[in-house]
C-alpha cells in the first residue's frame, strides 16, 4: 500500500512539473528530445524553405512538416546556452559565462555589438548590474528602412542610445519570467514593453519574436528578437483618430458608440479597414449598416478579436472569437497573415498600449449584420437566391421582416428546369417560413408555417433533422432580421394522403389496384405516419404473368405483401443511414442502407424518394421487396456455443486434444512420475 501511495505521489509531481512548464520550454523540451539521437544538448529547428526563418518543433508541426503552409527542413543545433566542442558528439559544453557586451557576440547580434559601442552603451552593458537585453538580430537591423536607420545613427548620442535603452529592462527576466501579457518598464523613460507568451510557445515583445532566448550573462541575460521595437505610447482608439488611412473607420467607431472601449485598458487584436476597404462595399449595403447602429456593431466587433495576437504569433490557421461572438480564421501563407483564408492583410502589428492594429483593404461583413438575400449570393445557394428574386420575393429578401429562408444546395437544382413559371413562385414562396427561427430550437412533429399558407412537419431523426422531405446540411446562417437554412433538395410540400400520392401518378396505376383488392384504401386515406416503399408497374410486371395472377386472385396474401411495404413510423431519405431498420406492418424488419445517395430497402435500390403526403412518405421501387434470408451467423447466434477442442496430429493419427490428454494420463510415464510424487 505504502508503495504504491509513493508511486501516486512521484506521478503527481512529474505531472505538475510538466503542468508548470511555461508553453515556450514545452516546445523547447520537445526539439530536445527530437534532437537527442545527436548528442547532448541538441534541438531539432525547423527552418521554412527560402527564409531563414527558424522555429522550435512542436508535435504537430514536427509531423506536418509545415509552418504557415510552406514546407519545412529539420536541421540540428546546440540548445540554448550550449556549444560544440570539436570531437564530440552533440553540445557537451555551457557557453562561457560573460557579460552582457560579449554574450551579445558570442549569440550573433553582432549589430547590436556595434551600435551599443557606437551609442556609447558599451560600458553600462559590461559593468555592473542585473539587466535583460532583447537584442535585435543582425536581420532585424538590416530590415529596417533606410531613412530610420541613418536617422538612429547620424544622432548616435540621443536616439540611437535610446533606441537602445527601450529594448533593455533592468532586472534579469528568464523566458519563464515572460508571461503572457506582462509588461515591463523599459531603461528608456520607464515605457513599457509588452511581453506575449502563446500557447504554441512562441514569446513576442512588441510583437517581435524572441528567436534565441535565455542567454544567460554576468551582469544579465539576453534575448535575440527578429525586429527593432519602438516605444509604445498610444492606445488603439489615438492610432485610429490620427490616421489618415482609417477615417470610414473612425466615423463608423464613433457611430456605433465604441469610442470608449477602444480607449480603455485591454488586449484586443483589431482587424482596420481602410478607407479603400469601405469603398469596395455597394453604396447601397455600406448606407444600409452605416444608418443601423446594430448591424454596425456588429460589423465592428467582428473586426475585434478578444485577445492580443502578433502576426508572428500564427504558424497556422487558427479559430480565434471575435467580441461579435463568431470566429475568425486567421492564419498565415508564407510571410503573409490571412483571415478566413484570405491575403487582405496590407500592414500588420501596429502596436497600441491595449491591443494591436492589423491593416486590411477588404471590409468583413458578419452573417448577423447581412439581409437574407446577401446570405443566400454569399452562400453554397446563390441559384436559389436567383430563383427568389425571379420570383419577385426580393421584399421579403432584403427587408427587416422575421423570416426563415429555406435556401437548397446549388447542386439540389441539377437537372431541373429554372424558368419562373406560376407553378415555381408559389413552391419557392413555400421556402420562407414565418418567424426567425433556430434549428436548436425545432423538435418533432413541430410544424411550420410558410408564407405561401402551408404548414410543414419538422422531423428530428438521430442523424439529421428534416422538414418535410429537407434535411439542413450546414449550421443556421443567423442575418439582421432573418435565419437561413441551407437545406439538401428542393422542398417538396405534401400534395394529399399516400393514396392521393399514388393515384396521381401513373407509375402506380397496377398499385392501386392492388391496394384496392387487399382492402387497403382506407388505411392509405386516414392519418398516420407511414413510409410507402411503392412497387412501380415495372415491379409488378416484372412477376411472372401465374404468380401475379395466383396473388392478385387472393386479398389475404396480397394485403400481406403490401403491408410488407409499409413502415409504421414517418422516414424520409435523409434518415436513412448505412445501418436502419424500419418496423413494416407485416413481416419481418426491413433493413434499409444507403450508398452513393440511392436509398435500398433489403438491397433494392429505390428509383424516386421522399413523395410527401400527408399521412406518410412514398419511395418508389421498380422490384417486389422480398425478406433477406436468414443470416448464418444470425443462426448460429442464436443457438448455445459448443466449442470443440483443437485436433492434433500424432502420427498418421489425428486426434483430439481430450483423446491426447487422456492417452498420455494412462501412459507407463505419466504412472511413473504419479508414483514419484
Amino acid at each position: 500500500m505504502q508503495r504504491l501511495t509513493l508511486f501516486a505521489l512521484a506521478i503527481t509531481f512529474i505531472a505538475t512539473v510538466f503542468a508548470a512548464k511555461s508553453p515556450y520550454q514545452a516546445v523547447l523540451q520537445h526539439s530536445r528530445i527530437r534532437g537527442r539521437p545527436h548528442g547532448p544538448n541538441v534541438c531539432a529547428m525547423q527552418k521554412i524553405q527560402g527564409t531563414e526563418k527558424k522555429y522550435f518543433t512542436n508535435c504537430k508541426q514536427w509531423y506536418h512538416r509545415k509552418i504557415c503552409g510552406k514546407p519545412t527542413v529539420i536541421s540540428y543545433e546546440c540548445c540554448p546556452g550550449y556549444e560544440k566542442v570539436i570531437g564530440e558528439k552533440g553540445c557537451p559544453a555551457a557557453l562561457p559565462l560573460v557579460n552582457i557586451y560579449k554574450t551579445l557576440g558570442v549569440v550573433g547580434a553582432t549589430t547590436t555589438k556595434m551600435y551599443s559601442e557606437r551609442a556609447k552603451l558599451q560600458e553600462e552593458i559590461e559593468g555592473p548590474g542585473s539587466f535583460t537585453f532583447f537584442a535585435p538580430s543582425n536581420e532585424a537591423w538590416a530590415a529596417l528602412p533606410t531613412e530610420i536607420l541613418d536617422a538612429l545613427v547620424s544622432n548616435v548620442n540621443i536616439e540611437l542610445l535610446n533606441a537602445l535603452h527601450y529594448h533593455m529592462v533592468n532586472k534579469r527576466l528568464t523566458s519563464d519570467d515572460l508571461k503572457h501579457g506582462a509588461a515591463f518598464p523599459s531603461m528608456y523613460q520607464d515605457f513599457d514593453v509588452h511581453i506575449h507568451h502563446y500557447s504554441n510557445g512562441i514569446v513576442t515583445v512588441n510583437c517581435a519574436r524572441l528567436v534565441k532566448t535565455d542567454q544567460q550573462a554576468t551582469n544579465g541575460i539576453v534575448h535575440v528578437v527578429d525586429r527593432v521595437i519602438t516605444a509604445i505610447t498610444n492606445n488603439v482608439n489615438s492610432m485610429i483618430d490620427t490616421d489618415d488611412e482609417l477615417d470610414t473607420l473612425r466615423t463608423a467607431v464613433a457611430a456605433a458608440g465604441l469610442t470608449s472601449l477602444l480607449e480603455n485598458e485591454g488586449s484586443y487584436t483589431i482587424f482596420a479597414p481602410t478607407n479603400e476597404a469601405f469603398e469596395k462595399i455597394p453604396p447601397d449595403t455600406l448606407t444600409r449598416i452605416l444608418g443601423d447602429p446594430v448591424a454596425l456593431k456588429d460589423l465592428l466587433n467582428y473586426h475585434i478579436l478578444k485577445n492580443l495576437h502578433c502576426s508572428e504569433s500564427i504558424v497556422a490557421g487558427t479559430p480565434l472569437e471575435t467580441l461579435q461572438g463568431t470566429v475568425l480564421e486567421v492564419g498565415c501563407d508564407g510571410d503573409q497573415m490571412t483571415l478566413n483564408g484570405k491575403a487582405i492583410i496590407k500592414e500588420k502589428d501596429k502596436l497600441g498600449t491595449n491591443g494591436v492594429i492589423h491593416y486590411i483593404n477588404e471590409l468583413l461583413i458578419p452573417d448577423s449584420a447581412k439581409t437574407l438575400l446577401e446570405l443566400a449570393e454569399g452562400s453554397v445557394a446563390i441559384t436559389a437566391s436567383k430563383l427568389l428574386t425571379d420570383a419577385g420575393l426580393n421584399n421579403h429578401l432584403i427587408g427587416s421582416e422575421a423570416v426563415t429562408l429555406l435556401a437548397p444546395l446549388n447542386d439540389a437544382f441539377k437537372g431541373k428546369s429554372l424558368t419562373v413559371t406560376d407553378d415555381m413562385k408559389k413552391l419557392m414562396r413555400n421556402h420562407i417560413l414565418k418567424g426567425k427561427l433556430s434549428s436548436k430550437g425545432l423538435y418533432h412533429g413541430q410544424e411550420l408555417e410558410t408564407l405561401g399558407g402551408l404548414k410543414l412537419r419538422v422531423f428530428v431523426y438521430r442523424n439529421n433533422l428534416c422538414i418535410e422531405n429537407t434535411c439542413i446540411a450546414a449550421h443556421d446562417k443567423n442575418g439582421r432580421y432573418a435565419t437561413m437554412f441551407i437545406v439538401d433538395k428542393l422542398l417538396t410540400p405534401p400534395m394529399g394522403t399516400v393514396m392521393d400520392v399514388l393515384k396521381a401518378d401513373d407509375r402506380f396505376s397496377t398499385l392501386v389496384g392492388a391496394i384496392q383488392r387487399a382492402g387497403l384504401t382506407e388505411l392509405l386515406n386516414k392519418k398516420g405516419t407511414y413510409t410507402f416503399f411503392a412497387p412501380t408497374n415495372a415491379a409488378f410486371s416484372a412477376m411472372p404473368q401465374a404468380d401475379l395472377n395466383k396473388l392478385m386472385r387472393d386479398p389475404k396474401e396480397l394485403a400481406n405483401l403490401l403491408k410488407y411495404h409499409i413502415g409504421e413510423e414517418f422516414l424520409v431519405s435523409g434518415a436513412v443511414t448505412s445501418h436502419t431498420r424500419l418496423k413494416p406492418l407485416a413481416g419481418d424488419k426491413l433493413e434499409l442502407g444507403t450508398r452513393n445517395s440511392t436509398v435500398y430497402v433489403n438491397r433494392q435500390p429505390v428509383v424516386e424518394s421522399d413523395m410527401m403526403a400527408t399521412n406518410g412518405v412514398v419511395h418508389a421501387l421498380d422490384t417486389i421487396v422480398k425478406p433477406l434470408p436468414p443470416k448464418a451467423a444470425s443462426d448460429q447466434a442464436d443457438r448455445p456455443e459448443i466449442r470443440q477442442a483443437p485436433a492434433f496430429k500424432v502420427g498418421s493419427e489425428v486426434m483430439r486434444s481430450e483423446d491426447l490428454f487422456q492417452k498420455i494420463r494412462k501412459s507407463k510415464s505419466s504412472r511413473t512420475m504419479s508414483r514419484v510424487q
